[in-house]
């Protein structure tokens, strides 16, 4: 029996989590700071890291007793080193590194992307799901993400394809303001595009070219903009708009979030059927369809990959919703492959924000 501590603080989720041989949740607490940032429509850095130092400490410790074990039982810990803000990484680093060195353990540096492939193995105790079959599809969808791979094993993949321009987490946060909802954005607009009609506008699907598994949301968001507000008199600062969300009626305000959802997920499951493909016919094709990071909590993201995988006749993994935001249990979980492998981090290990 191995148990790990993860520790999560890339961005605005200060987390800590204690994993049983990988795969069972013995605990998860995280600490998020919606409050904190609800007041500026997005995650401020120095807020972020601020509040970071006040929490990650009374986490960890909430994390070692809601597990029921003591620090002294701990085999290795694990932190997510990055990618991500790095004012906040260095937080969960430093913590990592101070509990690493005093209880003589190994430490391991975990890529927080990667990560987000490993939540949908993870299983509260008791429960019985079938973990995924290697190699595999993954996809990382998040607000600073969109990301597809090639899943060797928990520990090695290729990247496939990723966003040229805004994540699709960005745009759902962007198109959310555009329709004046309160932060945070991607949740809510969900929320309301279950009232809507998908079919009322038709947004582009920026699929790129035909072979290109890389994903572009720059232009649906501006066209969502411009249904909103009509086009822009005047260019730069002096620009000005015909009208805003306020003079829509609620269904037409829902009936645009409908149509910008069925859009941008649209493309990613177009993205991810031309993956499978071309893997298939480079004698690669998945045993198994992993998807992780924040937006993999969206109804209609889940449901869409849930009947992508009937037609292809491919298992979808996808995880609880509860690993969908950043969380540290994804840590601890994959950490432990790399403790299987006896790969370990040096008490120097940096906190990198961009990979």
């Amino acid at each position: 029996m191995t148990f790990i501590l993860g520790i999560e603080s890339s961005c605005d989720e200060t987390a800590a989590a204690v994993v049983e041989d990988g795969v069972i949740l013995r605990s998860n607490i995280i600490a998020s700071q919606h409050d904190l940032h609800r007041r500026y429509g997005g995650v401020v850095p120095e807020i972020a890291s601020r509040a970071h130092l006040e929490r990650i400490d009374p986490v960890i410790q909430e994390a070692l007793g809601a597990a029921g074990i003591t620090a002294s039982q701990i085999d290795a810990v694990a932190v997510g080193n990055r990618p991500g803000l790095i004012g906040s990484l260095l937080v969960g680093v430093s913590a990592a590194k101070a509990i690493a060195w005093s209880l003589d353990r190994p430490l391991i540096g975990i890529d927080h992307v990667q990560a987000h492939l490993y939540a949908a193995s993870i299983r509260k105790p008791g429960e019985e799901a079938p973990l995924p079959v290697y190699p595999a599809l993954g996809l990382v969808v998040s607000g600073g993400h969109s990301s597809m791979f090639l899943v060797s094993s928990p520990t090695r993949s290729t990247l496939l394809g990723k966003t040229i321009d805004d994540a699709v987490g960005e745009a759902y946060d962007k198109a959310a303001i555009i329709l004046g909802l309160p932060f945070p954005g991607g949740p809510n607009l969900d929320k309301l595009a279950k009232t809507g009609n998908p079919q009322a506008h038709d947004l582009p699907r920026p699929l790129l070219d035909g072979q290109s598994l890389d994903f572009s949301f720059s232009g649906m968001k501006t066209a969502m903009l411009y249904k909103v507000r009509g086009l822009p008199q005047g260019r730069g600062v002096n620009a000005t708009f015909q009208r805003s969300a306020s003079d829509l009626s609620p269904q037409e305000i829902a009936d645009l979030a409908a149509s910008f959802q069925h859009a941008a997920v649209d493309t990613i499951i177009r993205k991810l059927s031309r993956a499978v493909e071309l893997l298939t016919a480079r004698n690669e094709r998945p045993g198994s369809l992993i998807v992780g990071g924040g937006v993999s909590a969206n109804s209609h993201l889940r449901a869409r990959c849930l009947e992508l995988g009937q037609q292809l006749g491919i298992p979808v993994h996808l995880p609880a919703m509860s690993l969908c935001v950043d969380n540290a249990a994804m840590i601890a979980g994959l950490a432990h492959c790399y403790y299987q492998e006896r790969i370990f981090s040096p008490l120097d290990l940096p906190a990198i924000a961009t990979v």
